[in-house]
């Protein structure tokens, strides 16, 4: 892995450099062009733009391939509407289109992590890797007292790759303009490098882990396993094996099966924001895992943000006025969470009517998601849109980056594994406090009663 900063920013500046000369050719060609000429013109450039994109940022570990994870759950308005959502599609596969490193330099990150020979560490580690992601591999193995658990370890260099990258990030700012005008690039840039520099840190994620344990110790259909405290460094984090199901299995369970599983996944990650004001960043389905005993299986909190209470008391206001139908509300609320750079430039009914076309969470009769949904309300956004322009003038608050980068995963996922329910009911358990609407709602309500109630008295 390239870990030179002067190496890594090359690649991205040369990107830039690249597409700004032929986005001029393109400008000066326009001028002798038919409108409808230019604009076919400008979009095949913008694809092109996208295509390079995706490919250097799938060819980088670290904040490089971060990034694009983060772009796949942006509305990149630019790009022509028929291509939109493969472009996405290609930037969310970077999550899973990551090489394992070979395990000889696996065992020089744990042993130097760690202080000790791998053999004192570990009776034994299988040396290949059985999950990779953007900042490190997953080994399964075995501690000297039986157990079976198992070990992330950060990949060699990915740390100075990640600072190299975080510091060339502005050099990719006219591009990312080009495809998504309305975003706040340098607000974003903050919380991306703040967020990634914290998921770095695995004796942080190991605490963040940890509490997250205790919040749901003994809950009767989630399970967060254990941390081993003992064997984790700032760069290996060992946590208790988890024998579950994954969800290219579960996609072929049948509906009451597969609707149990996605209720299960909605609850945890929409509670979690409620109950703990915890905003989980990465709901990738590799993520959690259905175990025999029924429960869902939790597996990664590398990158989470502690919302703030008045942030989300404003966000559960937004959603209860869009499910109310509120257009004021919304209005007022968007433009104080920071969605709106010039409220002025916008009217109540039409911002009301673009977040109702989105509102998946708020259709109150049985919904059962699949792609072609999902795809429908991707294109809220598209060029022809109702709502196109304005959306171009939005941006996007910094604190709420990874909870619509959560819902957009969240939907994507519910809709591959084709879950229904009544959403609506769902969301207002956790934007009302509405009684709980199904028998799962009413373990999981009972569980946190029992749980304040513990640590009231």
């Amino acid at each position: 892995m390239s870990t030179s900063r002067s190496g890594r920013a090359a690649r991205l500046g040369g990107l830039v450099a690249g597409q700004g000369l032929r986005w001029v050719g393109t400008r000066a060609a326009n001028a002798f062009r038919s409108d409808e000429r230019a604009r076919e013109a400008t979009a095949r450039r913008t694809l092109a733009a996208a295509e390079e994109l995706v490919e250097l940022l799938g060819s980088m570990k670290g904040a490089a391939m971060k990034l694009g994870q983060v772009l796949s759950t942006v509305d990149l308005v630019a790009l022509p509407e028929e291509e939109r959502e493969r472009v996405k599609a290609k930037l969310a596969e970077l999550r899973d289109a990551v090489e394992p490193v070979p395990f000889s330099d696996v065992r020089k990150v744990i042993e130097a992590d760690l202080g000790v020979p791998l053999r004192e560490a570990f009776a034994d580690v299988e040396e290949e890797a059985f999950a990779a992601a953007s900042i490190g591999q997953v080994h399964r193995a075995q501690t000297h007292d039986g157990r079976t658990v198992a070990v992330k370890v950060q990949y060699p260099g990915v740390a100075e790759a990640v600072d190299a990258d975080l510091r060339s990030l502005p050099l990719l700012f006219p591009l990312l303009r080009r495809l998504a005008p309305g975003l706040d690039l340098g607000s974003i840039a903050t919380e991306v490098r703040e967020r990634l520099t914290e998921e770095l840190d695995y004796e942080l994620e190991a605490q963040r882990h940890r509490r997250m344990a205790r919040a749901f110790r003994g809950h009767p259909f989630v399970w967060v396993p254990a941390v081993d405290t003992a064997l984790s460094g700032r760069r290996v984090l060992v946590t208790e094996y988890v024998e579950g199901r994954g969800f290219a299995e579960v996609k072929r369970l049948g509906e009451a099966e597969r609707d149990r599983f996605g209720e299960i996944v909605y609850r945890f990650f929409f509670g979690t924001l409620a109950r703990l004001s915890i905003s989980l960043g990465d709901p990738h389905p590799g993520n959690y895992l259905l175990a025999d005993d029924g429960r869902v299986a939790f597996l990664d909190f590398g990158l989470l943000r502690e919302v703030s209470p008045e942030h989300l008391e404003g966000e559960r206001a937004l959603g209860i006025a869009i499910a109310d139908g509120d257009a004021a509300a919304v209005f007022e609320r968007m433009a104080s969470l920071g969605y709106l750079p010039d409220p002025d430039a916008f009217e109540p009914e039409s911002l009301l009517a673009q977040l109702r076309a989105l509102g998946w969470m708020f259709v109150p009769d049985f919904r059962r998601l699949d792609g072609a949904y999902a795809r429908e309300l991707m294109e809220v956004g598209a060029p022809g849109s109702p709502w196109f322009e304005q959306m171009r003038r939005q941006t996007l608050p910094p604190e709420s980056l990874l909870l619509r980068r959560m819902e957009g995963l969240l939907l994507s996922v519910l809709a591959e594994l084709r879950a229904g329910a009544r959403w609506g009911e769902l969301t207002a358990e956790y934007l009302r406090d509405a009684p709980p609407s199904t028998p799962l709602g009413e373990q999981d309500a009972a569980f946190w009663a029992r749980r304040t109630k513990n640590v009231q008295g």
